[in-house]
């Protein structure tokens, strides 16, 4: 059994990867690496990150159903979709409030 064939039942439903990479790595980790940079920015708690790209996971299944013939309602679909999304978000937070921290508290801090 090839690889692909393996990530194909567990990561995405269509019968070829590039709906996938599209929609849910490209358009969607980019909206959520922007997301979570945004929250960052504006010194709002990182839960916000998640509630957020729960919302987002819910947009890339819709554009999954219209665009390549997906499952709009699918539980588990949503839940990679979604898992995705936070793990974008989140980096996205990550990266912002470490360059606010250090930009803001550099002399507390000091040289590591």
């Amino acid at each position: 059994m090839r690889a692909q064939d393996l990530l194909q039942g567990l990561l995405y439903e269509q019968d070829y990867i590039g709906a996938f990479l599209l929609v849910t790595i490209l358009l969607g980790g980019g909206a959520a690496w922007i997301a979570g940079r945004s929250i960052a920015l504006t010194w709002r708690p990182w839960w916000q990150v998640v509630f957020y790209m729960l919302i987002l996971g819910g947009a890339q299944r819709f554009f999954h159903a219209t665009l390549f013939d997906g499952t709009l309602l699918s539980a588990y679909y949503y839940a990679v979709d979604s898992l995705i999304a936070i793990a974008f978000g989140l980096a996205g937070f990550q990266f912002a409030r470490a360059r606010q921290m250090a930009r803001q508290y550099g002399v507390v801090l000091g040289p590591r």
